[in-house]
């Protein structure tokens, strides 16, 4: 297959509407494309979005753009983007970028963070997404571990990065700023620049993307993409979520993270659908959907931090007859959340998995829609040998049995599939062994195929002689009406080593309270094994978060590791073994 030939082929499957006949499209072309050795070279920009879908759908839209504080509006079609694409390369070129430098990008959901990206796919530069709520301690991580040979930065940032410049005594080639700012070129200059730019010559294996990881077990990891894994491997992202050609779909995703380049960029670009991006200062839920009602959006995906909080409006006020798909990724979503949407407006939520390290490679595809186990992420893509394995790397082949979730290497390489942790051999080697990559996550499936996250392998919770999944203790809690978010991790204990502690934060309306707490502890004691309940709750206002909407597990772990050496009482803690009502004599 040519590369033309191979995307052709995923939009002409992702137009079938009988879900069966799709289903087993997808099954076929996947099953060719595992084993289909592709071309030395190849550039997506200039190949697949300039040489197809420009040539082919150039006054299509191609990006919708809105600022919720200020209501502004841009769009642009397939040619426009193209345009200010090579405008941005021509520039940096002309300051002596060229091939393999790096290009960081600290710049929130404006259309520039777009143009910026095609450029550096047309020009084979490595693209550094920079989350723009970094600190300056991260900014200089960033930069010690890998030094800026371009930077494109909005205004608010531009003296943190100057900062972290001269700490590091690095001097980049070009700085340009949305905005304006002294020693800086302003990003308007650029429209001077003409609108086409040669391709450069990039090889299959050339790493263009280069993500630090959200951190949320220790230090980020540079995970180092090719010009493959990503422009190819978010087929697999494509076909799970069922975007179609000429559709609007729209990601809740800041540009500093892997999500953005997978939903906001690749799924929707890879097939000729519109993408789309909401700005704002602080998520006005209420303005967000009215946003998504108002531009027709047909396929929507958000973290589940999001989907808890949409599920609490009245969503009868909203105009959602074009929603055709709901998406989830970035933690698994609770069973309950998924039955308030589909209640509220008839389409199911459908869970999937992957990494900053892979493509979408777990999931609910379409064709799962009325078949899918609320709670459940679905079963391996196509595109992936996904299995499951002990501590040892043996295969799990027995239902029901937590293991490591692995992607088995010797039957076929995963195009999705990372090429490095950039510049770190050992962290590198730690997860490809013996033919094998280890997610660093947890999972089991069920007698009948569905899979069920238990969570990342550094959270599961050792209590005495049992392990238990967070996902699945905190899935239990947010079923209780007065929950709307909860975290689980183990608290250090000296007879169990560790005590399953509950973070709790409450819907509008609810307080923490001694008699809550006893709620809690109840409703637990009816849904979950004895082993897996809750012996401490603690109410909080607010949980520790990456800006893609993870929790941040390993920061609790730390906190309560400090917390058993400080003295005085935790607010609003409550211990399982002070509730006389649930027959616990014992203390823990």
């Amino acid at each position: 297959m040519t590369m033309e030939a191979i995307y052709r082929e995923v939009m002409a499957i992702n137009i079938i509407q009988d879900m069966q006949k799709r289903e087993a499209a997808a099954k076929s072309f996947f099953e060719k494309l595992n084993h289909t050795v592709l071309p030395e070279k190849f550039n997506w920009a200039a190949e697949i979005f300039e040489g197809m879908h420009v040539k082919e759908r150039g006054d299509q839209l191609g990006l919708i753009w809105t600022d919720l504080d200020t209501d502004a509006e841009r769009q642009f079609t397939y040619k426009e983007m193209a345009a200010n694409g090579n405008k941005f390369l021509n520039f940096v070129r002309k300051n002596g970028v060229q091939k393999g430098d790096n290009l960081y990008m600290l710049t929130p959901i404006v259309p520039e963070t777009w143009f910026a990206t095609l450029a550096a796919l047309k020009g084979g530069l490595v693209t550094v997404p920079t989350a723009t709520s970094m600190t300056a301690r991260e900014i200089e991580f960033r930069f010690e571990s890998y030094k800026p040979d371009v930077i494109i930065a909005f205004e608010g940032l531009t003296q943190l990065v100057d900062d972290a410049l001269q700490k590091v005594k690095c001097t980049p080639k070009a700085k340009i700023v949305l905005g304006k700012k002294a020693g800086w070129v302003s990003y308007s200059v650029l429209d001077g620049e003409s609108a086409e730019a040669a391709p450069a010559d990039v090889g299959r294996d050339d790493v263009l993307f280069c993500f630090f990881t959200s951190g949320t077990t220790g230090l980020p990891k540079r995970v180092g993409h090719s010009a493959v894994s990503y422009p190819v491997g978010h087929l697999s992202t494509a076909v799970m979520q069922g975007l179609e050609p000429g559709n609007v779909h729209h990601n809740l995703s800041a540009p500093g993270w892997a999500k953005w380049a997978w939903s906001s960029f690749f799924a929707p670009l890879n097939v000729g659908a519109t993408a789309s991006g909401f700005a704002f200062t602080a998520l006005n839920i209420k303005k967000y959907i009215a946003a998504v009602a108002k531009y027709k959006v047909n396929s929507f995906c958000a973290p589940p931090t999001a989907w808890r909080a949409f599920v609490g409006l009245d969503l009868s006020q909203y105009d959602l007859s074009a929603m055709k798909y709901s998406l989830s990724a970035g933690e698994p979503l609770n069973a309950e959340v998924i039955d308030q949407w589909r209640k509220a407006t008839g389409t199911e939520i459908r869970d999937f998995y992957g990494q900053t390290e892979s493509t979408a490679m777990i999931g609910n595809p379409p064709w799962m829609e009325g078949k899918m186990r609320f709670g459940s992420f679905g079963y391996p893509a196509f595109m992936y040998d996904v299995i499951l394995t002990d501590d040892e790397g043996q295969e799990i082949t027995e239902p029901d049995q937590p293991g490591h979730i692995v992607i088995r290497l010797s039957n076929w390489r995963a195009l999705g599939l990372f090429q490095e942790y950039i510049g770190d051999t050992e962290k590198t080697r730690n997860v490809f062994k013996n033919n094998l990559y280890f997610s660093g996550d947890k999972a089991a499936f069920d007698k009948d195929g569905y899979w069920w996250f238990v969570g990342r392998s550094d959270d599961v919770i050792k209590s005495s002689d049992f392990r238990v999944g967070p996902f699945e203790v905190e899935s239990a809690l947010i079923e209780h009406p007065a929950v709307m978010e909860a975290a689980v991790v183990g608290s250090p204990d000296p007879q169990r080593y560790q005590l399953v502690k509950a973070f709790v934060i409450l819907t509008e309306g609810n307080k923490p309270s001694r008699e809550l707490a006893l709620e809690l502890f109840q409703h637990t004691i009816k849904v979950l094994a004895k082993f897996k309940i809750p012996r401490i709750i603690e109410f909080v206002d607010a949980l520790p978060k990456t800006i893609s909407g993870k929790i941040r597990r390993v920061e609790l772990r730390e906190n309560e590791e400090k917390k058993k050496t400080a003295e005085g009482a935790v607010s609003h803690e409550y211990f399982y073994h002070e509730f006389p009502e649930l027959g616990s004599k014992k203390k823990k």
